[in-house]
């Protein structure tokens, strides 16, 4: 069965605003619903069942129904700033401030939240036919940090290039961090370093990060990324008795981002860790492919 598929306008990728994981997995959910293949308009609701939503994150649940209603709650009072430039011209930016969601119904009894999109929101979710990031809700949906679901999404709309530069400024406005975390060390700590952990961990990109100073501060974030290598074999064809590249060493010793401990440790560099190794690995081969 296909995987449900988030479709987003790349304005919408880049838009300021903060939501929490749970209303990120709910507004996700309900965007995955929405039909591309013909016009919406704004009184469609969309449904968020708790079997769903457990499901989502792996969770049981008997648990789950408070947590949806006060997160959809909580949804319905956010806002997003959108930014557009008309016809691309870079003197006439435009800034669109609208909410998610223009109501919401709950329906306890059959264990869910119906929500409808506002109608400012909807060209950013349907029709879309140019400058749109897609990938999977399954992508993201156990990632329990918020930055690491903006970031990951980030990641995916320059997922051809394999690179992405941002200034720290950009990123703390696009996350509408305030006044939090003024120190860049704590921004890396409770920002950057968890995000980057979990886009590792559970999705299908590996991602390293650096930074680049402007003078003496440091003014703009690097993340590098890429595909990682599948983790299971393919079994082999017919008279074929060599393993896929990216398949587990045949010791049992396990793989890190799809390649064999054995690779690493023949590949490693004086003093390079496991990760570092098998990251630089992945993207050597990128730049062959």
């Amino acid at each position: 069965m296909p995987q449900p598929q988030v479709y987003k306008s790349n304005a919408l990728i880049e838009a300021s605003y903060r939501l929490t994981p749970a209303e990120q997995r709910i507004m996700l959910a309900c965007i995955a619903q929405v039909r591309r293949d013909q016009p919406i308009t704004d009184e469609v609701l969309y449904s968020v069942s708790v079997a769903d939503y457990a499901s989502l994150v792996g969770t049981e649940s008997h648990s789950v129904y408070k947590e949806l209603a006060d997160a959809a709650l909580r949804l319905k009072r956010r806002e997003v700033w959108l930014t557009e430039r008309p016809n691309g011209d870079g003197n006439r930016e435009e800034t669109l401030i609208t909410g998610w969601v223009q109501s919401i119904r709950y329906r306890k009894a059959e264990g869910r939240v119906e929500l409808r999109f506002t109608k400012d929101m909807l060209p950013y979710l349907t029709q879309l036919t140019e400058q749109f990031t897609r990938y999977a809700l399954e992508d993201v949906a156990k990632m329990t940090s918020a930055h690491a679901i903006r970031l990951y999404e980030l990641l995916c709309q320059w997922r051809d290039a394999g690179e992405r530069e941002v200034t720290v400024e950009w990123l703390r406005e696009a996350f509408q961090l305030g006044g939090k975390y003024p120190a860049l060390k704590d921004f890396k700590r409770w920002v950057i370093e968890p995000a980057v952990e979990q886009i590792n961990e559970l999705s299908p990109l590996w991602v390293k990060w650096d930074q680049r100073k402007t003078g003496r501060r440091v003014s703009h974030l690097t993340f590098t990324f890429g595909e990682k290598a599948p983790e299971k074999p393919q079994k082999p064809r017919k008279g074929k008795t060599k393993a896929k590249a990216g398949g587990k060493a045949q010791d049992g010793s396990g793989a890190l981002y799809g390649i064999p401990r054995a690779v690493i440790e023949a590949k490693a560099r004086p003093g390079e860790s496991y990760d570092d190794t098998a990251l630089r690995l992945l993207a050597e081969a990128k730049e062959r492919a």
